[in-house]
């Protein structure tokens, strides 16, 4: 997945319209409209939209310690620019001045993190401390301070998001950068929420990041099923490792049940903690038993420590409320109104229509055909539709770990990955130059630059026997992220747009990386029915995923409902809502009730509404492909990845003709299963 850098994560959050710290705001209407009409006659009324906007905006954000009301209204006046040239030149030199500021801070972040996010051996408690710090978060504060914000609030109008799609239709790329800019002070968070916020996540995410199980102490009715030495990380590798004994006709079976009352013993958190990250005793996930030399002893459940950090991040995000308006005063409105820029509820909608959709059961009906059996809930992550589901895994893994032995391996050959991806040799060589490749920690992740002249990086799983097909398809996953990170800070022409509208972007051309990873290693999935089987599995995708989303939205809904819960209430919770939203559309379809499986996702607990981004993505990446059939790939995703950080649905319509939606793929189900 995308690691969304702790600054930049923090200046996203920051989108929202904010009154003081008390909620009042300190600058009456009548100086406001008094502020108003002095501007208006001393620049004219050709520039009533600017100045109305600007003086409203920049009197919400106004505190008492940053003047009087008098002299509010002379800093308006006084810094109000109404010549377009001037207006361009300070539009110029903050871009500049901010993509110094804000790369610089990226990269001491990345660079503070990894002690803890690369394989270089253990970390310690120092690590952890820096690691969690967050050195931009007084930035905000200062530039209010020093009112650089203000004139950024005073001068460059903030737009909805429904101006943004109407009034953009028209706009040129310089009218988009300034629209930009103007979203950049929505919000007066202080300093110190900040520094908890990131202390909190960092947190979470060292949690995961050495959440790994070690299967081959796994043991049912006193067999192995696993090799000895195979740790997986929850929920990443175990969820792959379901994927990959599809192809194993003898214990493939067994094995998926296995892995499946692994995850739901992690869910309802059942699990003993000696078999995290352990590999001391050998453990029955059936029975729950514990053993040492055959020998039964004492276990001790983990408890509530998974949903103790999502309490911790909510509680730390609920301090930020009060600081923004109504449109964005939690976490969930700021997560969809203003990362996303679609609401929680066209989500949900959107999400619930596809799950319920008839042709998620043609698709279920097909699959079992296929496996001649009846589904079972692991089945969710069937991955018969893609042709390494019929490869031997192990086979896989000795091509990958001779091809790439190491981290550096991959990095050396990236110019040749994208040559044959349609890139051309100079852009290939062009992109790769600007990506670096490390070993991970966790299951892998991409950290992009916020700055030109800097890398951006390509983390995947390396062991010292090499990378295996999972860190490979992984890897091929991130380079998609990294391709898209380059070019949308490098190839976008204002640094105000640089980017994507939001991440279900970066994920889609992350997935149009990762389903070209066979071809890559020189096995040809095109064979007759190479259009169906991309649309099946598409379908099914989509189909687990927006269940996992509908989870993470229905959690985060329920904490605000409960604002007071301990971690165990929320444990009760999330097993209550992940059965409901199994119940409603999945049973029907995979059969058996009061499946807790969709709640075993990894981003619940440390990258809190990002599964929805997921969901979206797997839509926009559906018609990237249909765009991408006939032309030459690497022109064509350097034209979408190049149009920088417009609206959803602007983007979509350059880059695609058409607005994100369902129809697509359930059309094209409906016509390869005739």
């Amino acid at each position: 997945m995308k690691r969304v850098a702790i600054l930049l994560f923090i200046l996203i959050m920051m989108m929202g319209t904010s009154m003081n710290a008390a909620g009042v705001q300190v600058i009456s209407s009548e100086k406001v409209n008094q502020t108003i009409e002095a501007l208006k006659q001393k620049f004219g009324t050709s520039h009533a939209f600017r100045v109305e906007r600007g003086v409203k905006k920049t009197a919400l954000l106004w505190q008492q310690a940053d003047g009087t009301p008098d002299e509010f209204m002379t800093f308006c006046e006084t810094h109000f620019i109404a010549d377009e040239a001037a207006l361009e030149k300070f539009f110029n030199s903050f871009s500049r001045s901010m993509e110094i500021i804000l790369g610089g801070y990226n990269r001491m972040t990345l660079q503070l993190r990894e002690p803890l996010d690369l394989d270089r051996g253990e970390y310690n408690e120092v690590d952890e401390l820096f690691g969690g710090y967050n050195a931009s978060a007084h930035l905000f504060d200062d530039m209010y301070a020093n009112k650089l914000a203000f004139r950024v609030t005073l001068n460059f109008p903030e737009y909805s998001l429904s101006e943004k799609n109407t009034l953009g239709k028209q706009w040129s790329r310089r009218d988009w950068a300034y629209a930009r800019l103007g979203d950049m002070f929505k919000a007066r968070v202080p300093a110190a929420l900040n520094l908890d916020y990131s202390a909190a996540l960092n947190e979470a995410e060292m949690y995961i990041a050495s959440y790994n199980i070690m299967m081959g102490q796994l043991r049912e009715n006193g067999k192995a099923l696993f090799p000895a030495d195979m740790k997986l990380l929850s929920h990443w590798n175990l969820r792959d490792e379901i994927k990959a004994d599809y192809a194993d006709k003898k214990n493939g079976l067994a094995k998926q049940r296995m892995i499946a009352q692994v995850m739901q013993r992690i869910v309802e958190q059942t699990i003993p903690t000696e078999v995290i990250n352990q590999g001391k005793y050998e453990w029955n996930p059936f029975t729950n038993a514990l053993s040492e030399h055959g020998k039964r002893i004492a276990d001790h459940a983990e408890g509530d420590r998974r949903y103790q950090r999502i309490i911790d991040i909510f509680r730390e995000q609920k301090k930020q409320d009060k600081y923004y308006s109504s449109d964005r005063d939690t976490y969930i409105k700021r997560n969809f109104n203003g990362d996303m820029e679609v609401s929680v509820e066209e989500a949900e909608q959107l999400f619930v229509q596809f799950v319920s959709s008839p042709e998620i059961k043609r698709v279920a009906t097909e699959i079992s055909k296929r496996l001649g059996r009846k589904l079972e809930p692991f089945d969710i992550w069937y991955d018969g539709f893609k042709s390494r589901s019929s490869l031997d895994q192990d086979k896989l893994s000795e091509m990958t770990r001779k091809r790439f032995p190491t981290a550096a391996a991959f990095e050396q050959q990236m110019p040749e990955i994208l040559s044959r991806l349609g890139f051309t040799p100079e852009k290939a060589q062009y992109l790769s130059e600007r990506i670096e490749v490390d070993p991970s920690r966790g299951s892998g992740h991409a950290a992009g630059a916020l700055m030109k002249g800097d890398k951006a990086h390509l983390r995947t799983r390396v062991p010292a026997t090499g990378m295996d097909y999972k860190g490979f398809n992984i890897a091929m996953h991130e380079f998609g992220h990294n391709v898209e990170q380059t070019l949308s800070l490098y190839n976008v022409d204002y640094y105000t747009l640089a980017g994507v509208p939001n991440t279900a972007f970066t994920e889609a051309l992350a997935f149009a990386f990762q389903i070209r990873d066979l071809n890559e290693l020189g096995i040809d999935t095109q064979d007759k029915e190479a259009r169906k089987l991309e649309v099946l599995d598409n379908c099914w995708q989509l189909y687990e995923i927006m269940g996992v989303s509908l989870v993470d939205i229905r959690v985060w809904k329920w904490l605000y409902a409960h604002p007071d819960a301990t971690a165990a209430d929320l444990k009760i919770a999330v097993l209550d809502i992940a059965k409901e939203v199994w119940n409603s559309y999945y049973a029907p379809v995979m059969g058996k009730n009061d499946q807790l499986l969709l709640g075993v996702y990894s981003h619940m607990i440390a990258y809190p509404l990002y599964l929805s981004a997921y969901s979206f993505g797997h839509l926009i990446h559906f018609q990237i492909e249909k765009q991408l059939k006939g032309k030459v790939m690497g022109a064509e995703v350097e034209r979408m990845f190049t149009l920088g950080r417009l609206t959803p649905d602007q983007w979509m319509q350059q880059a695609t003709g058409s607005s994100i939606s369902i129809q697509p793929i359930l059309e094209a189900v409906d016509e390869v299963l005739k």
